[in-house]
């Protein structure tokens, strides 16, 4: 009787994947031990339920309560041209803080409120006041003034900078040259 001595196959070695070796019995195919979610995922999870409970709550009668932000702001459509917000009355409050500005990088960009950016408009960003506000900034150290329509959202990165202005905007109070200046904020009702 004739022994076969042939060379053993060789066996091609496990190779580790994301989810550790694959093929390997015991594992989860390429799920992995954090399941679907992965560690971000289940850190984000709860926060994410948690601002979407925020957002869709309303009172009994379907009005949003009193703490849920800026007063109610009413909106107008006209067919063809985006959906607009109509001003809020005048407030007595003074912001006082930086103002810098924005322009031709952004050109054509759409804003937060969904129309796009003209950098010589009389246009501005704020972070908190609602869009289609018409705010009088003036700048405090030559009493230079401006009235602009809040469009987008910003600034953000620094928490002294409470407004940025289009360019149009800076060239009108002198701001261009200096690129950032102190400046008093008024929301008025009207340009």
């Amino acid at each position: 009787m004739a022994v076969n001595r042939a060379a053993p196959v060789a066996r091609r070695p496990h190779r580790a994947g994301r989810a550790g070796r694959v093929g390997r019995v015991g594992r989860v195919g390429r799920v992995g031990r954090l399941g679907r979610l992965g560690r971000l995922g289940r850190l984000a999870a709860p926060w994410l339920a948690l601002g979407l409970a925020a957002c869709a709550h309303r009172t009994e009668d379907g009005v949003p309560p009193a703490w849920a932000g800026s007063p109610p702001v009413a909106f107008t459509e006209t067919p063809g041209a985006p959906a607009t917000r109509e001003a809020p009355a005048s407030r007595e409050e003074v912001q006082e803080g930086l103002a810098t500005w924005y322009g031709a990088a952004f050109a054509g960009r759409r804003t937060a409120s969904g129309e796009p950016f003209d950098p010589l408009a009389l246009t501005a960003a704020h972070r908190t006041l609602p869009f289609g506000t018409w705010v009088e900034v003036t700048r405090v150290d030559t009493g230079a003034s401006v009235r602009v329509r809040i469009t987008d959202r910003g600034p953000f990165g620094h928490a002294d900078r409470i407004i940025d202005l289009s360019r149009g905007a800076a060239d009108r109070i002198g701001l261009v040259r200096s690129g950032v200046a102190r400046v008093e904020l008024r929301v008025v009702d009207a340009p």
